[in-house]
Order: structure tokens, then C-alpha cells, then sequence
């Protein structure tokens, strides 16, 4: 049995000729040859991702209404029922009386506690503002003042009679003012005496 030679092809690759010239096929193949490098190119640059700090980022905002709702609202007060403001209150008052018959058990003299009144408002702020201004210092002694928790209590005083107004009574409404005129003027005789008392060393320089 005849076996079939095998059958080669040679290809002259060469892309000159002997004299040095560009061979015509040569040109072919190399334009062939760039072809499907190009199309490589082009698939591994589609293919490939882009880097992050190319790559555009979505960010989605929430809705202004859904961020108002999830911040707290700083002048929320939580508000009590009725129900809840008259127990609480009714204990208060139970509390209360049990104090009250505990001291008069421990001591007779004690009389009934009486209910507390606008006046009795007045009158604490009042003796806080006096009571800071040096009143009731004992003679011989220097009198310690808190010049500011005195205008503290004054301008608590100021505030009270401004959120009450149309609501006292004649009576009320004279005693607040008459209080606060009295402060008021013992408050400016304290401060001029301490300008005063500053200036004094500033002129014995002079």
C-alpha cells in the first residue's frame, strides 16, 4: 500500500527582497498582522474597568421631609395627659399631709401649714436679692456681696411681673412693684459705690 507523501507549503516570510525593496505580500501581511492586534486593543479596553477614582459615584439624598423628620426637635416637651398631671398631683398633696402630721406628732407648737400665695413668690426673691446685696450682716462684720446673684433675683422678679401681667390682683401688682423699685435702687447704690471705690486708686496716682 502506497502511503501518501506529506505535502509542505513554503512561505517566503522575508519582507525584503534581495535588492533591498519592500516585498508587495509583505505589505499585506503586516496590515493583516496589525488587524486583529488592534481589535484586541479595543476588546481589552472595553472589557476592562474603569479605575475608582474614574469611576463616578451616585450617592442618593434623602428627601428634605424624611430629614427633617429624623432629626429631633430641640424644643420638643413631652406633654403629660390629664389623667396623669391629677395623680401626680394628688400624691404630691397625700405626701405632703403625711409630712405635715409627722412634725406636729413631733412637736406640738407646730400650727397648720398655710397655702402658699403670690405674695410668699415675691417675698423669696425678694430676700434672696437682699440677702445677696449684704442684708443682715451682723454689726462689726464686713458685709460679703454677691452682686450678681442679686441681679439674678432681680431680673427673675422683672421676668415674673412681665409673664403675670393683667393676671394679679391690685394688691398683687403693687406689692411686685413697689419690691422691685426698692431692689433696684439699693442694687444702684451698691454698684456706684463700687465704680467709686475703683476709681480711687487711679486718682491717688494721679
Amino acid at each position: 500500500m502506497d502511503e501518501k507523501q506529506p505535502t509542505f507549503t513554503v512561505t517566503d516570510r522575508r519582507k525584503f527582497t534581495l535588492e533591498g525593496d519592500l516585498r508587495d505580500d509583505a505589505a499585506e501581511r503586516t496590515e493583516q498582522s496589525e488587524q486583529p492586534g488592534q481589535a484586541e486593543e479595543k476588546t481589552a479596553a472595553q472589557a476592562k474597568p474603569e479605575s475608582p477614582e474614574k469611576s463616578e459615584k451616585v450617592v442618593t439624598m434623602p428627601a428634605p421631609e424624611a430629614r427633617e423628620s429624623e432629626e429631633p426637635q430641640a424644643d420638643d416637651v413631652p406633654l403629660f395627659t390629664a389623667v396623669e398631671t391629677a395623680e401626680q398631683n394628688a400624691a404630691y398633696q397625700e405626701s405632703s399631709r403625711q409630712i405635715d402630721e409627722m412634725l406636729r406628732q413631733s412637736n406640738s407648737g407646730i400650727g397648720e401649714t398655710g397655702t402658699i400665695t403670690f405674695e410668699h413668690i415675691i417675698q423669696s426673691f425678694y430676700v434672696s436679692a437682699m440677702l445677696a446685696m449684704g442684708a443682715g450682716t451682723e454689726p462689726g462684720q464686713k458685709a460679703r456681696i454677691d452682686i450678681l446673684g442679686a441681679r439674678q433675683s432681680i431680673d427673675m422678679l422683672a421676668l415674673l411681673q412681665e409673664k403675670t401681667k393683667g393676671n394679679l390682683t391690685q394688691k398683687e401688682e403693687a406689692m411686685l412693684q413697689n419690691v422691685l423699685f426698692e431692689l433696684r435702687m439699693m442694687f444702684l447704690e451698691i454698684t456706684n459705690a463700687i465704680a467709686q471705690q475703683a476709681q480711687r486708686p487711679a486718682d491717688a496716682k494721679k
